[in-house]
């Protein structure tokens, strides 16, 4: 479905560092928004809201403008309910573009998972968990998608077909994330506590990680797919090996629950291994790298969205909005940086140093 677009510079949104015209707030959700995902095909960018629905922003880069208003070239809405059902209408919680943004693939509170081209025409309805999905990932072929849910199961899918592959049904919790290490393997973090390495026509798992001692969080593969880390309400954030059962690093700086973690595109590899980076007054709840790995976003209770330079710890930039910022993105450029945020908008931001 596709709407006009609309678009507009908020007065909620203040800046430090950064310049009002280089802010372009999008306007369309009426809930807050639990994703973001910028294409790889370009300036298209997917948010998914509580108000059932997805949408899918395709931004003009006018190098002659002056003006963040003029940016927005068109919208497409992807509803997740049927207009004229009694179904009670529920959020879309997690969406993943394929590797080459041709399809998108969206999770829903309601168990379902959808497949949209980048048109926004749907391609495909997949349902087999029993209530909400918190996790969807398209393998790097592009062949299949895994869904992780509250029911407990990961679901791998063969989009070609639109058949189910296979289910795991390995954790005794919700699955809260999960990640590929290859077209064929993944991993899984629940409430459990525990972490699953499952593999594609293998009847049960090939490892079992125990260590954390509360629910785990995110579960992320390094880039060379050799170090996986996880975060858990435990405080703590590990790194594991496949041939190790206890992690190879074990951080316990934290003082609260930890809800997300990332790689450097760059490796696993810091110039500062100990430095506390981190000074919100309130909880992160999300962080992503810039391409390059030079910069961080951070996202947190207290409505702010930083940019911190790696190299020495410090805050480049500071975006205040209007609610906690509950997602964050950079584009394949690191030119733009998404946000959204629990107060019902999305936000792109032009970056430059």
């Amino acid at each position: 479905m596709h709407f006009a677009p609309s678009s507009t510079l908020q007065p909620w949104v203040r800046y430090r560092g950064v310049r009002s015209r280089d802010v372009l707030a999008l306007e369309g959700h009426s809930a807050e928004v639990f994703a973001c995902a910028w294409s790889p095909a370009g300036l298209v960018l997917a948010s998914g809201s509580g108000d059932s629905t997805a949408r899918i922003w395709r931004i003009s880069d006018r190098s002659n403008s002056t003006s963040a208003i003029n940016r927005l070239a068109s919208m497409h809405v992807l509803r997740h309910f049927e207009a004229r059902s009694k179904e009670k209408r529920k959020g879309v919680l997690t969406l993943d573009w394929n590797f080459d943004g041709t399809l998108l693939a969206t999770g829903s509170h309601a168990g379902v998972t959808r497949i949209w081209h980048a048109s926004g025409e749907m391609k495909s309805i997949l349902m087999k968990h029993d209530g909400p999905i918190f996790s969807v990932k398209w393998n790097k072929k592009g062949d299949c998608v895994l869904t992780g849910g509250f029911d407990r199961s990961g679901v791998v899918w063969d989009i070609n077909t639109n058949k189910l592959i296979q289910q795991f049904d390995f954790h005794s919790g919700s699955i809260l994330d999960v990640d590929w290490r290859t077209n064929r393997t993944f991993a899984t973090g629940s409430t459990d506590t525990l972490i699953y390495v499952c593999k594609i026509g293998e009847s049960q798992p090939v490892k079992r990680i125990s260590g954390h001692k509360d629910q785990v969080n995110c579960v992320k593969w390094d880039p060379s797919c050799m170090l996986l880390a996880s975060c858990s309400d435990d405080t703590t954030a590990k790194i594991w090996r496949m041939e190790q059962h206890m992690p190879v690093h074990d951080f316990k700086d934290h003082d609260k629950e930890v809800y997300t973690i990332t790689w450097s595109p760059t490796g696993p590899a810091t110039n500062n291994p100990n430095k506390k980076l981190l000074l919100a007054r309130d909880a992160v709840y999300c962080l992503a790298f810039s391409p390059n790995g030079e910069y961080l976003a951070t996202g947190s209770e207290d409505r702010l969205m930083n940019i911190w330079s790696v190299k020495d710890g410090m805050i480049v930039k500071t975006y205040f909005c209007k609610g906690s910022v509950s997602q964050v993105c950079w584009n394949k450029e690191g030119n733009k940086i998404a946000y959204g945020t629990r107060k019902n908008s999305v936000c792109i931001s032009d970056f430059r140093m």
